[in-house]
């Protein structure tokens, strides 16, 4: 496969590129063995998700919200006169990466614009993607075949589309309350070598962090709120090893014992809902908020908001004729990155599942 960037050819396809979830109790503990592999999660905190998972009977909301992504999205660009299909694909759970990027080859299609679910930089939020394109290019497609080119678009956190939607979701959310609320904007907590190492060391690294406050202060600002909070959520590695603080519910308690009783809980982090966001949100962290009698309210997802679905149909225009920039954060050619110091792991990356 080619894995030069910046061909100036145009793209033929579209591969959606996801997180995945089960969808029934059989599918639950395989699937988190996949997500969790490599990762040192102790049994203990693998049998607490399962759980999680198992409360919701064994069903993600994530690929039922991605399809609605998908076919809001592509209702936009067939407005825009762009026929692109469009596939869908997973790191995690079916359909994988490697199943939709085979299906694309075989329906002939060979230069694919690969839009992953993550706004951010990091590990997990951008290099492991650039993985999982690697590895479904190594799933059994021709590797003399020097015409299929997947290249990934750019991370997508400053874009101020994806504020605007941020915005707007937020907006109606404060207007649930009667007193002006604490905002508190979460995000996936991540071990803080990891976020350490994420980024250019030129630029001092810490780049998930940083993108994830600078998102939440843009999206503050366009509101008039000078007092917020960026807190994480979703922790599940062991207990030893130090992740992004604080956690969400810890965070609830400090804030009633402040005495501050209506808060407003955004999870900037995902683009849709997560069991992550469902149970760590809607279920333990709303618990929490009940036996502390806060007024809680927890903002949407971007997910099928108009603004959201409109930027992920500007970034593939911007690619989709062979132009782009192809140096943007995040950008890169079937699994290349878009610099050589960007996003490196803090530790050794899991064997692939595709």
């Amino acid at each position: 496969m080619s894995d030069t960037v910046g061909d100036s050819s145009a793209f033929e396809a579209l591969l959606f590129l996801s997180f995945g979830g089960p969808e029934r109790v059989e599918d639950v503990r395989p699937f988190l063995e996949n997500v969790t592999r490599g990762r040192g999660v102790p049994p203990e905190r693998f049998e607490e998700v399962v759980q999680h998972y198992l409360h919701f009977g064994g069903v993600s909301p994530i690929n039922r919200l991605n399809l609605a992504m998908i076919d809001a999205l592509g209702a936009e660009l067939t407005r825009r006169g762009r026929d692109l299909p469009i596939y869908f694909g997973n790191r995690n759970w079916h359909p994988m990466a490697a199943e939709a990027t085979r299906r694309i080859y075989d329906d002939g299609h060979r230069r694919v614009l690969v839009f992953p679910t993550s706004a951010w930089g990091g590990y997990s939020g951008c290099r492991q993607y650039h993985e999982d394109i690697a590895a479904a290019l190594g799933a059994g497609l021709p590797a003399d075949d020097p015409s299929f080119v997947m290249r990934k678009l750019p991370q997508f956190s400053t874009e101020s589309k994806f504020i605007e939607a941020a915005v707007s979701a937020l907006r109606t959310a404060l207007g649930e309350f009667e007193r002006t609320p604490r905002v508190v904007f979460t995000a996936h907590s991540i071990p803080t070598s990891a976020d350490r190492n994420a980024g250019p060391a030129v630029d001092g690294g810490h780049l998930y962090s940083r993108q994830v406050r600078a998102a939440a202060a843009a999206v503050a600002q366009a509101l008039g709120i000078e007092e917020f909070d960026v807190v994480w959520q979703s922790r599940s590695g062991p207990p030893q090893i130090p992740w992004l603080e604080p956690d969400i519910c810890d965070h609830l308690r400090d804030l009633a014992a402040d005495g501050v009783r209506d808060v407003a809980v955004m999870p900037i982090g995902f683009v849709s809902d997560h069991l992550e966001v469902i149970w760590d949100l809607d279920a333990e962290a709303r618990g929490v908020a009940d036996d502390l009698g806060l007024n809680y309210v927890r903002v949407p997802t971007v997910g099928t908001d108009p603004t959201f679905i409109s930027l992920i149909a500007d970034l593939v225009e911007r690619y989709v004729d062979g132009g782009g920039d192809t140096a943007a954060m995040g950008c890169g050619d079937n699994g290349a990155l878009c610099r050589p110091d960007c996003c490196v792991p803090a530790r050794r990356p899991a064997r692939s599942t595709a």
